[in-house]
């Protein structure tokens, strides 16, 4: 057993597009979200460190990294669908632990395994690296909706995702990365959507939603 398994089923992940069941003028998959919010999560780990505080960048990596892996055996699930009860999260997590349980078991060698129970486990915890994450997987997918907002898609469903994702951003207000993408980032990308139909509208909903 070595880890063939494993690499080949890296390529998986580039098939499976984000936020299936919606019109977009460009698609995204799972790969390429990974690599841009590990992107991410090193420039807010960046910000953090020159604020003073202490990254792990070995927990922040792998968490950024490996965040969405098991996304391959379950597919990205639309987030309305995902979050519908307690139950469903709840049992979509299980049948995901299993799945992932079972990989690991049967696929990964024994003198690794340990390792990647780590890596493919929540990665979205109480720690800064795991807060980081949090904020960095926002950003990425605020920047997704962004992109279909700017190219005038006219689906309703990206304003809302660029709201519940600064909501979700604003719930890690206190921490120096978030303020500094709220006060240097954040003016850019709207003035970026400068002269478009939806400037006002994208303004109105980012001012709420700072404010409150």
């Amino acid at each position: 057993m070595g880890m063939h398994e494993y690499l080949k089923s890296l390529s998986d992940l580039e098939m499976i597009n984000r936020a299936p069941g919606y019109f977009k003028f460009e698609q995204h998959n799972v790969a390429a979200h990974s690599f841009k919010v590990t992107q991410a999560a090193q420039m807010l780990g960046d910000i953090e460190e020159q604020s003073g505080n202490e990254v792990d960048w070995r927990s922040l990596y792998e968490k950024a990294l490996n965040h969405d892996y098991t996304e391959r055996f379950i597919g990205d699930i639309k987030t309305p669908v995902k979050y519908a009860t307690p139950e469903l999260r709840e049992m979509l997590a299980k049948v995901d632990d299993s799945l992932t349980d079972n990989f690991i078991e049967t696929e990964i060698p024994p003198e690794f395994r340990q390792a990647y129970r780590r890596r493919f486990s929540e990665g979205k915890d109480d720690s800064l690296e795991g807060r980081i994450l949090s904020v960095a997987d926002k950003i990425d997918l605020m920047y997704e909706s962004f992109g279909e907002i700017q190219k005038g898609n006219p689906e309703p469903v990206y304003m809302d995702i660029y709201r519940s994702s600064l909501e979700s951003i604003m719930e890690f207000h206190e921490m120096a990365s978030v303020k500094y993408f709220l006060k240097k980032i954040l003016p850019e990308l709207l003035k970026d959507n400068a002269g478009t139909q939806s400037q006002t509208q994208l303004a109105v909903i980012t001012t709420q939603i700072i404010q409150r």
